[in-house]
């Protein structure tokens, strides 16, 4: 099973039909693919930095994704694009904002909102 979204045809579906949300670390594009499990995609072009900050975003948000993972709802395209004041925030920052941006996008399973 694979939790990451990797095929240029399925990233570009995210991006044509996706429903955007923007937050202060990242965008955020949802789009609902099959019944098969969600997959993730981050996407940090070349303005963001040198490679190295680069690649510390993606290790960054695929971290994230990751924790919330068994938690999301199935049947989505995720596509996440970091903006630079992400590496400057705390994990706890991060976090909070990334499973804030998922509950209003309603791509948590309702036992994750209670337990909030």
């Amino acid at each position: 099973m694979t939790i990451y979204l990797r095929s240029s045809r399925d990233i570009e579906v995210v991006k044509r039909h996706g429903r955007r949300f923007s937050s202060t670390f990242f965008n955020l594009l949802s789009c609902r693919m099959d019944d098969a499990p969600t997959r993730v995609g981050i996407i940090v072009g070349r303005r963001f930095g040198n490679a190295v900050r680069r690649n510390r975003a993606k290790r960054v948000f695929r971290d994230l994704a990751r924790e919330l993972y068994p938690d999301l709802v199935p049947g989505r395209g995720l596509l996440v694009f970091p903006k630079r004041d992400a590496l400057f925030q705390s994990r706890k920052d991060l976090t909070n904002a990334w499973k804030s941006s998922l509950e209003r996008m309603h791509l948590l399973r309702h036992s994750i909102k209670s337990g909030s």
